[in-house]
């Protein structure tokens, strides 16, 4: 089959090459000139990776974790005093574990379910280390460590971070282990050779290479997505396992790959190793993560929110909105400041921020350069613990001043029919108490609003930094922002729970 499709693809390329006769006078005289200089070394591929797989091998483990699960009792049939079948079915579920069996609730041989998965780890230290994914070990209650030479360990967990997928185990060797060291994932190049170790559909120590396809990936997994790209096959079973870098030493976790069909199709992702140590280091200290807590919610700056802040170049993360209780809040950072560098360390988008605050330690000040009217100016923070700021129930809603009355509603602006808020509205809306404003009732389809995700039952809080309590407050701004040159403004938008956004909509 393969030979067929080989033929076919070379006569198809012989015939093309045949009518572009033109065209392959000139890839001709290209490659000519091309070979009066030297090829590039790297031109081929890499030599035998015999010696370098064999002196990993025994660093990478299989995981098998398990998670024993009590089965349901099975409801016993009701049957009349004397049927016929009583017996059999007395029998059946005594034998099966039924109630009163002694598989039963109160029998001691109880039958339970094992939820089993498979998938890949290695060894850090040689007293019996282990890294993995969480998603491999997670809500198990029993995992197995299985070598390369066929022993098995039990392990313990030392502790997970599910942000980033990454689990820490711990087994009791009689002897020491083989290990492998982290290495540095900032310095590997799109283009360079890696290989791959794991245990993919059960398939024990089985190695792949291949290159790095692409960084910095994100591909929505969570709060820090930053991955490496790779074509080495990565298949179910990889999950956990090293991406090596050519010295053999580990530069990413493989952890997720995009597949229609569950095998390898060539696109496999891998948590940089930048991102693991650090984490791996305080699973081991802790047992726990701590990272930097910056206590600013942020979006993204588009080109139409860049213009209407008046900031040029679309950058940055944007603040909108402030902890009451952070560390942003002390440090004097605002609402619709647009944060441009962090530590010495440029901010290119929002989401280039969480990944490099949390990477941060806890109780380190920072200076944070921001945007404010257009201007630069800087704050110096000292980070708080993240775990802690999530545990703080954070009161995004806006307290009640009155509303302004005498408005009539169906008034329109930016593709959105406003209407003051009414006790009626408040009800039909469920908006909660203490979000005053204007509300939307009716968003047009097709219109920049409907596309930023703007429903009926949405408030608008502000307009361009100018707090507004009526539709005619709302109208009033934008024509002002329209007298001066502006095209876009930044709505403040409240959602019926509470939670407040910006969405910017040119003004008509």
């Amino acid at each position: 089959m393969s030979r067929t499709v080989i033929g076919f693809v070379g006569a198809r390329l012989a015939a093309g090459l045949r009518q572009t006769g033109r065209a392959l006078a000139l890839v001709g005289l290209g490659a000519s000139l091309m070979l009066t200089q030297p090829l590039p070394a790297l031109a081929k591929g890499p030599d035998s990776l015999a010696d370098l797989s064999q002196s990993v091998m025994d660093a990478v483990v299989n995981i098998k974790a398990s998670q024993k699960v009590d089965q349901r009792a099975v409801p016993m049939p009701q049957l009349p005093p004397g049927s016929p079948f009583e017996d059999l079915f007395n029998e059946f579920f005594n034998r099966r574990g039924g109630p009163g069996g002694p598989g039963g609730p109160e029998g001691p041989g109880r039958p339970q379910q094992r939820g089993s998965s498979l998938g890949s780890g290695f060894v850090i230290d040689a007293a019996g280390v282990v890294v993995t994914n969480n998603h491999v070990i997670a809500d198990a209650n029993e995992i197995t460590v299985v070598f390369n030479d066929g022993k098995e360990l039990k392990a313990e967990l030392v502790g997970k971070d599910p942000k980033i997928d990454i689990a820490v185990l711990r087994v009791k060797p009689a002897a020491p282990l083989k290990a492998v060291k982290f290495g540095d994932s900032a310095k590997m190049r799109i283009g360079d050779w890696v290989m791959a170790i794991g245990n993919p559909f059960g398939f024990g120590g089985s190695v792949s290479v291949g290159i790095v396809s692409a960084k910095d990936r994100n591909i929505r997994s969570g709060p820090y997505d930053s991955f490496i790209q790779t074509d080495a096959a990565i298949n179910k079973g990889n999950s956990g396992g090293p991406l090596f870098n050519m010295e053999g030493d580990v530069i990413g976790v493989n952890t997720a790959i995009v597949s229609p069909t569950g095998g390898s199709i060539g696109i496999g992702f891998a948590v940089p190793s930048a991102m693991v140590t650090s984490v791996v280091d305080q699973l081991l200290k802790y047992g726990e993560t701590r990272r930097g807590w910056l206590g600013v919610a942020i979006q993204d700056v588009d080109d139409a929110m860049a213009e209407s802040l008046g900031i040029g170049q679309a950058r940055g993360a944007f603040v909108s909105n402030v902890d009451a209780k952070g560390p942003s809040k002390t440090a004097g950072i605002e609402r619709e400041d647009v944060i441009i560098r962090f530590d010495g360390k440029d901010i290119k988008a929002s989401r280039d921020l969480p990944r490099i605050v949390a990477e941060t330690p806890v109780g380190k000040e920072v200076d944070v350069i921001v945007l404010r009217g257009g201007k630069e100016t800087t704050r110096k923070v000292v980070l708080g613990r993240l775990e802690d700021g999530e545990k703080q129930a954070s009161n995004t809603g806006r307290p009640s001043d009155g509303s302004a009355n005498g408005d009539t509603g169906g008034a329109k602006a930016a593709g959105m029919e406003l209407s003051p808020i009414s006790p009626d509205l408040r009800r039909r809306y469920q908006i909660k108490d203490g979000i005053d404003g204007v509300v939307v009732v009716r968003v047009t389809s097709g219109s920049k609003a409907a596309d930023r995700f703007v429903q009926p039952g949405d408030t608008i809080v502000e307009v361009q930094r100018t707090p507004v309590k009526s539709v005619a407050d709302v109208s009033k701004r934008l024509a002002d922002l329209k007298k001066e040159g502006r095209s876009n403004a930044l709505f403040y938008i409240a959602n019926a729970q509470g939670d407040l956004r910006y969405v910017t909509l040119p003004i008509e």
